[in-house]
């Protein structure tokens, strides 16, 4: 059970497109860093993501907001 709640309440971060086209790739985690998951946002769509078992890094393509718990960070300038 403590397992699934850490996995649970693993980091979560927004993405917020500020463009056309905005690129979200998953990378795994692991011996090989591979992607795993790739998302593509429109202009003001929003994606809340989350860090797992499985994903140890995200990239992100365009001109996007992107916001954690250590503050905002613009992609794409």
């Amino acid at each position: 059970m403590e397992k699934d709640f850490e996995s649970i309440m693993g980091d979560y971060i927004v993405i917020k497109a500020e463009e056309n086209g905005v690129n979200i790739i998953g990378l795994t985690r692991g011996r090989d860093t591979k992607f795993h998951h790739t998302e593509k946002l429109d202009k003001g769509e929003v994606l809340l993501v989350q860090f797992t078992e499985i994903t140890s890094a995200m990239k992100v393509r365009g001109k996007a907001r992107i916001y954690c718990r250590y503050g905002e960070v613009h992609s794409g300038e």
